[in-house]
């Protein structure tokens, strides 16, 4: 509530003495919300250490978010030395539990060849998951990988859709870029295809992502 500002005013240091109190008593959500306080720098001195520190412990009661911020600070080389084998880690354990934006890095990393070898089948595997978990950025990745023709056989339509979803879920900036993409490949497509495409993203949405390829 003080970290959000719900119903009194938004004041981090009140959080995290709140936050201390439940994470002594082994409050996982707690000790999430404490190492996050610490990676942010919200109510106390930015201190990744101290972030992972909580983190793991919260990790290792099977915090997926714990797990994945772990990842993300072992890739990144916050609190610790970068080692993109242990954000894998850490990715498949949360990944494990259908959590989304795990999947998604996990996607990445396959894609990137970072922690594990380039392998775009799996890459698309895994954005494929996290789309369907209510990830918003996988629906632009899948569509580049379509355009690309990378892990997939090239296929515009499925881009052009992929590319449709993603706009439809993000603003601004974002969506302008999702667009952009769309409207790039739109001048290799026939209108039937086209038309295809959209019907397709029409679906897919309707399905909450669960039905779309």
């Amino acid at each position: 509530m003080y970290a959000d500002g719900k119903g009194v005013p938004q004041d981090y240091q009140e959080a995290v003495k709140w936050y201390r109190l439940a994470a002594a008593q082994g409050n996982t959500p707690a000790q999430y919300s404490l190492g996050l306080a610490y990676e942010r720098g919200q109510g106390v001195p930015q201190d990744y250490q101290e972030a992972v520190k909580w983190y793991r412990i919260a990790a290792a009661q099977e915090d997926e978010w714990a797990q994945t911020r772990l990842g993300s600070l072992s890739a990144a080389g916050k609190g610790v030395p970068q080692d993109y084998q242990e954000a894998i880690k850490w990715y498949r354990l949360a990944a494990a539990q259908g959590y989304a934006p795990a999947e998604y890095s996990l996607a990445l990393a396959y894609e990137k060849g970072q922690g594990v070898g380039q392998d775009y089948h799996e890459a698309m595997k895994w954005y494929r998951l996290a789309a369907a978990h209510g990830s918003e950025f996988a629906p632009v990745n899948l569509g580049a990988m379509y355009a690309k023709g990378r892990g997939v056989r090239q296929d515009f339509v499925r881009a052009y859709m992929w590319f449709t979803v993603a706009s439809a879920a993000w603003s601004g900036d974002s969506r302008a870029t999702a667009l952009k993409k769309r409207d790039r490949i739109s001048s290799k497509m026939a209108a039937e295809q086209i038309a295809t495409a959209r019907e397709m993203a029409r679906r897919c949405q309707e399905s909450k992502l669960k039905n779309c390829e």
